[in-house]
């Protein structure tokens, strides 16, 4: 028997536990109403694949992800998140040579139960651009987009679509200063992208470009589809040339009233890597070397702009410590994400997607135990604080590639159909937090009498 199916059998047998007794209220909700939602729950969260399809096209239940306090709400339940990361999905879906590449991630990642995934909504300047150059867009690039975010749709995986990069690939922040530079302006440093209002009003008029894309594919305008997840307003920016944090500070501020003005029903968050700044020297200690404080991103300073609705956290241990792997680095990964998980629940009040982690097969050391351990780590961490309602709200692999793409691999890449213990590790996560989203009302922060039962199948790492 396949590890899909144990965990399908596994879940529904837990499901009928839990509505066993008649008369109890289990999660906030009567004997009787929790059936009725583990039934909807099986079909919306379990059977990944096949049901949750037909709904979709035939106009089901589909609708936005919001936020009450510390989590993420779809439909007034949880949704606590299992994700990943392929950043050139739209790439690949503008030439027709590697456009099925696209439908077979989401067919994967869809098998296993994978909700979420992050991906890039620009190319500025570079080969096969989406922005040709400051508002001029390749119109078959954005219908690679759309593509994209249809094909999401249709295997029920919602997008955080990440606006600019701060590193130079797919063009980034250097190329709005090179075409500032081109159209004249005085400018010294890549992080003139901040500051300078030009390049400001270049980057708003491509925000405003995206959010009222209306989708080729299904007609619907992207700041109305529920496909879309987040807005992410950076791919984790930084700016050193003031440590102090407030050029950055003050870019945040803007660019998430900005997006929120034109789009109230969506998520907003910053896109950084959740390195403490010079508002909170005691927390400092946690970051993983000495230059993280002087990058010019401050955590909780960030967080606390207006319009931004959840914290972004990313995990590289192997990048920003050691690059030779240690147990030191599952010791790191842990106290990190407790650290931001305590942070996002006393100061910020929000939930805390871990939106990047991985590790590298080319660091010294590397294997794929070693891999499964760092997996195991972060989703073990998260459950401690889901089982009691705190702000750990998920998290998204660094990255997901299907077959015959390894000439992408940066280091990082998991293709399931190669990793088979890796996968069962993301199925039974995702298995856990589908029956969590199920059967829990986000009021019940696990206080009822059905609490032993889940706990035990959380705990149990196998199946």
């Amino acid at each position: 028997m396949s590890t899909y199916l144990r965990l399908m059998i596994l879940s529904m047998t837990l499901s009928m536990i839990l509505v066993g007794n008649p008369g109890i209220l289990v999660f906030g909700f009567a004997e009787q109403e929790q059936t009725e939602m583990i039934t909807d729950g099986a079909e919306n969260h379990l059977l990944y694949p096949g049901t949750s399809n037909r709904n979709i096209e035939e106009g089901g239940d589909w609708q936005m992800v919001k936020k009450n306090r510390n989590q993420f709400l779809v439909n007034g339940q949880p949704f606590y998140v299992n994700g990943f990361n392929t950043y050139w999905l739209m790439v690949f879906a503008a030439d027709n040579s590697t456009r099925g590449k696209v439908t077979e991630l989401f067919q994967q990642a869809s098998s296993v139960g994978l909700t979420v995934c992050r991906t890039w909504a620009f190319n500025d300047g570079q080969w096969r651009a989406l922005q040709k150059s400051p508002g001029v867009y390749d119109e078959d690039v954005f219908k690679a987009l759309d593509f994209v975010v249809s094909e999401a749709r249709k295997y029920r995986i919602r997008l955080i679509l990440s606006l600019v990069n701060n590193w130079d690939a797919y063009g980034g922040k250097s190329q709005y200063v090179k075409w500032g530079k081109d159209a004249g302006l005085n400018l010294t440093s890549d992080d003139d992208f901040f500051s300078h209002p030009t390049l400001r009003s270049y980057y708003k008029a491509h925000v405003k470009a995206v959010l009222n894309r209306v989708n080729t594919f299904t007609n619907v305008t992207y700041k109305n589809d529920p496909t879309i997840f987040a807005w992410e307003l950076m791919n984790e920016p930084r700016c050193t040339s003031d440590p102090t944090g407030d050029k950055l500070q003050s870019w945040i501020i803007e660019m998430a009233v900005h997006v929120k003005s034109m789009d109230a029903k969506h998520l907003v968050e910053i896109g950084v890597e959740g390195f403490y700044g010079p508002s909170a020297p005691k927390r400092a200690q946690y970051n993983p070397n000495s230059y993280a404080i002087q990058v010019g991103t401050d955590f909780i300073r960030n967080h606390q702009a207006l319009g931004v609705d959840f914290a972004s956290v990313h995990i590289y241990a192997d990048s920003w410590i050691s690059q030779t792997i240690t147990d030191f680095h599952l010791q790191f990964t842990k106290s990190w994400m407790e650290a931001h998980i305590e942070d996002a629940e006393r100061y910020l009040k929000m939930p805390v997607l871990f939106s990047e982690f991985g590790v590298s097969t080319k660091d010294p050391g590397y294997n794929s135990s070693f891999r499964d351990a760092l997996i195991s780590t972060v989703y073990k961490t998260l459950l401690n604080s889901t089982k009691r309602g705190g702000s750990g709200a998920g998290s998204l692999l660094w990255q997901l590639f299907p077959e015959g793409t390894d000439y992408m691999d940066d280091g990082y890449a998991v293709v399931l159909s190669k990793s088979p213990s890796t996968s069962n590790i993301i199925s039974l996560h995702s298995t856990r937090l589908a029956i969590f989203n199920s059967v829990c009302s986000w009021k019940c922060h696990w206080r009822c009498k059905k609490k032993d039962v889940l706990e035990t199948f959380l705990n149990h790492d196998e199946v």
